[in-house]
């Protein structure tokens, strides 16, 4: 292709400051077209006074100035061997070319619009968007006669319908000829497949999957890996999407004439090393935002953790009072493992570097009562130290100094630095959470970020705010501690959803007054319920409880009033257990999770009903209807079995086979409770050459309803129904009295009343005889003939 396609890591960022390329002076008033070739040459349109203005790579100032009879020029695209297509359809209704090779310039298509956008794929076909008919028309430039153009998008009338547009801007065609449209005036990106006049929207208004809120989007183009990136004009502001979805990436501090700042920006491109280069074109001006680093290194943990995640319940007591002081609430662990925490009663803040038992660094300050801290990747710590002094305070690790990085007027119980180095506070006494830019050298008002300043519950307030996460879409996350909640204020938003707690829209766990948060590498919630002294987290099955299940109290596998946590980089869980005056250790048993049991192979649904088989469970009286299912897997290894549903399952699984008048044996394991959502889970190591049958049944007698178990591992697995339904096919009465026939019942047991019965069936099959009675009731199968006398003889079956 004849531009660049980057490929970032996972998470790319840019430094918010950009450097402005070209002024006013060189591209003009309100510059719009740019294009950058993979050999770095960047080509601008200036729309006062026609010209094209070539930059070679590396040059400071256009290294070429071409002149033509084009006007107004809203696009251009360069094609490989350098050929220009330039946007002359306002007053003259055409695209015209300009050839390298003859430095002259054709006419190749004629338009009834100016081009908004414009493309050659990779067919030699060529597309303008014309924004003024509502339409996406193409030709070939392979045909030598200019035919009538072909519609490729749009009916030519404004509107919002799948096979609509209103007034697009800035296309992009992909190597499968899928064509995006940044549909401007429907506030959307649309992605029209190949043939195809319909057009799915992938970003903005009515997308059908939760995306970004995009106004008046202009520009967009694709990276190696097929994310978006989109200039949302009418937002002033560049954004793309990645692996954790839609993120601002410049432009990301309002609208204005500041370096980290755009008005009105209309088209960007990429250069070779992945350096966004922006027409902002009310501000006069080219802006070049240089990538951050290769890859989004966080200075703390995120572990990524396999399904239903397991956690030592007991905790191991890693620092006391005698260490940590009274009360501790403030811990933090970098990636290297150091761990961070704040002792309140000194007001000091200690320091363990990897391993070690006791802390290796003691820092004093002036600071007082810190309720929390962070650090970022070059070891500076910001605390808080606005109970009584009114201000955050930043200890630089290569000077040994604290400065005031923030001024409030709160004591800060939570603190966090984004990725664009946005210090946030969260003021629980006056109900907000307030920001500022680190990078702004002038200590300037804080910004708010969330809530009012008035407790409240509505959608934009807060009430007693304590613990804060911002991921890298700068989307914000709060524990709303006297709501009960969790809020995630999206990037940009002053009202927020509620994720967890009290008013979420979905159920999810009921917490009281939430105190910390963390987000997992896949975005799972952890989250601090102080009120319930407990962990609970989000898995694949929903919350459960993780730690600090057993009531509150002291014991190594209770909590007592838990401020904060932390992970290490294994994924081991740190808690300030406030309460306790101690800060407490979970492991994560990454053993149990064997093979990361992360892919769902196979989901199993089914119903239990009246027509069910039964047993006695455990060799209980009452009785349980069951299904029993045959798994065999194509690889050995360890699996997981989770069930859940209307009913209560029970899960069992057996070796081999599974005896219902005697379920203890070739048992391998089995569990009734996995977790709030899971009702049951198995963990277990399976062999390629071995059948094993799962038994579903519920925990209380002669339950009926739907279940589904998904099975979890790194193979496949084949499930087959065993069981089959019952039909009853005869009901048979009695009575046993005392005139009725005794026999030495197991040859044991004398006197046993008995009656004998014959039984023919006219298929062979598998049959169930099942008994319900008021007496003790023992039953017994003979083949052919049954002799009192000697009841072992022919013997079938039994049981009692």
């Amino acid at each position: 292709v004849s531009f660049n396609q980057p490929k970032f890591s996972s998470t790319p960022i840019w430094n918010s400051n950009g450097i402005i390329f070209a002024n006013r002076s060189i591209v003009g008033a309100k510059p719009r077209a740019i294009f950058v070739s993979p050999n770095n040459t960047i080509y601008v349109a200036n729309q006062q006074n026609n010209t094209i203005l070539i930059w070679h790579e590396e040059s400071v100032n256009p290294t070429k100035i071409i002149t033509g009879n084009f006007t107004k020029s809203s696009s251009l695209f360069v094609t490989s061997n350098g050929d220009i297509y330039i946007d002359d359809g306002q007053e003259n209704g055409r695209v015209q070319k300009w050839i390298v090779a003859t430095n002259t310039f054709v006419t190749v298509m004629n338009v009834s619009s100016r081009c908004e956008g414009m493309f050659v794929d990779i067919n030699d076909t060529l597309y303008c968007s014309m924004f003024d008919h509502s339409q996406i028309v193409k030709r070939s430039l392979n045909d030598r006669v200019m035919t009538s153009n072909l519609v490729t998008a749009g009916t030519g009338s404004p509107g919002s319908a799948w096979n609509e547009l209103n007034r697009p801007c800035g296309i992009f065609v992909d190597v499968n000829l899928d064509l995006y449209v940044a549909d401007c005036g429907n506030h959307r990106v649309q992605l029209f497949q190949s043939g195809e006049s319909n057009g799915i929207t992938v970003a903005g208004s009515e997308s059908l999957n939760p995306t970004t809120t995009l106004f008046l989007p202009t520009g967009i183009i694709l990276d190696a890996d097929k994310y978006l990136f989109i200039v949302d004009q009418g937002n002033s502001r560049i954004v793309g999407s990645d692996l954790n979805g839609f993120r601002c990436l410049a432009g990301c501090y309002g609208i204005g004439s500041q370096s980290n700042q755009l008005r009105n920006p209309y088209i960007l491109s990429f250069d070779r090393s992945g350096n966004m280069l922006v027409t902002d074109s009310f501000n006069d001006r080219i802006q070049k935002f240089l990538p951050v680093k290769n890859s989004l290194t966080l200075s703390f943990n995120q572990p990524k953790f396999c399904p239903g995640a397991i956690r030592n319940s007991n905790g191991i007591t890693f620092a006391n009072r005698s260490i940590v002081g009274g009360h501790p609430t403030a811990i933090f662990i970098s990636p290297n493992n150091t761990i961070y925490v704040a002792n309140q009663q000194n007001n000091t803040i200690l320091i363990w570097h990897e391993e070690n038992i006791n802390p290796t660094k003691i820092i004093s300050g002036n600071f007082s009562q810190p309720a929390s801290l962070f650090v970022i990747l070059n070891g500076d710590i910001y605390i808080d130290d606005g109970d009584k002094n009114h201000q955050v305070q930043k200890w630089s690790a290569e000077t040994n100094i604290f400065v005031t990085v923030m001024n409030v007027n709160s004591s800060c119980s939570g603190l966090f630095v984004d990725i664009n180095d946005t210090l946030y506070c969260s003021m629980r006494n006056h109900h907000q959470v307030v920001k500022r830019s680190l990078n702004d050298h002038v200590m300037t008002s804080n910004r708010v970020a969330a809530g009012k300043g008035i407790k409240g519950s509505a959608s934009n307030q807060l009430n007693s705010p304590v613990g804060i996460f911002v991921d890298v879409n700068l989307d914000l996350y709060v524990a709303d501690c006297g709501n009960h909640r969790i809020q995630l204020f999206q990037s940009g938003e002053l009202n927020s959803i509620t994720v967890v707690g009290s008013g979420s829209i979905n159920p999810t766990v009921t917490v009281g007054c939430p105190s910390g948060i963390i987000l997992d590498a896949e975005k799972n919630l952890f989250i601090v319920d102080q009120e319930m002294s407990r962990i609970v987290g989000f898995g694949l099955n929903g919350f459960r409880c993780l730690v600090g299940c057993y009531g509150v109290g002291s014991k190594i596998n209770q909590l007592y009033y838990p401020s904060g946590l932390s992970f290490d980089r294994s994924g081991n869980m740190f808690v300030t257990d406030t309460s306790n005056h101690r800060i407490q250790k979970f492991k994560y048993l990454k053993r149990y999770c064997a093979n990361t049991l992360s892919v769902v192979q196979k989901t199993y649904s089914s119903l239990l009903t009246n027509n069910n088989q039964m047993y006695y469970r455990d060799c209980q009286k009452e009785n349980f209807y069951y299904e029993s299912i045959q798994v065999k897997v194509n690889k050995n290894g360890y699996y997981s079995f989770r069930g859940s549903g209307g009913i209560d399952p029970y899960g069992s699984i057996y070796n081999n086979k599974f005896n219902p008048l005697d379920p203890s044996e070739n048992l391998l394991g089995q569990d009734y409770d996995g977790g709030f959502d899971i009702q049951f889970k198995l963990n277990i190591h399976l062999n390629v050459d071995m059948i094993y049958v799962l038994v579903v049944t519920t925990y209380e007698s002669k339950e009926i309803g739907e279940f589904s178990i998904d099975v979890l591992g790194e193979n496949e697995v084949f499930l087959d129904r065993l069981s089959t339904l019952v039909n009853i096919q005869l009901k048979y009465s009695s009575i046993l009295t005392e005139d009725s026939p005794t026999y030495y019942r197991d040859c044991q047991v004398p006197q046993c009343h008995y009656e004998a019965l014959q039984i023919h069936v006219n298929t062979t099959g598998l049959y169930v005889l099942w008994s319900e009675s008021n007496i003790n009731a023992h039953g017994y199968i003979y083949k052919n003939d049954f002799n009192p006398l000697k009841p072992p003889e022919n013997l079938l079956l039994s049981h009692g």
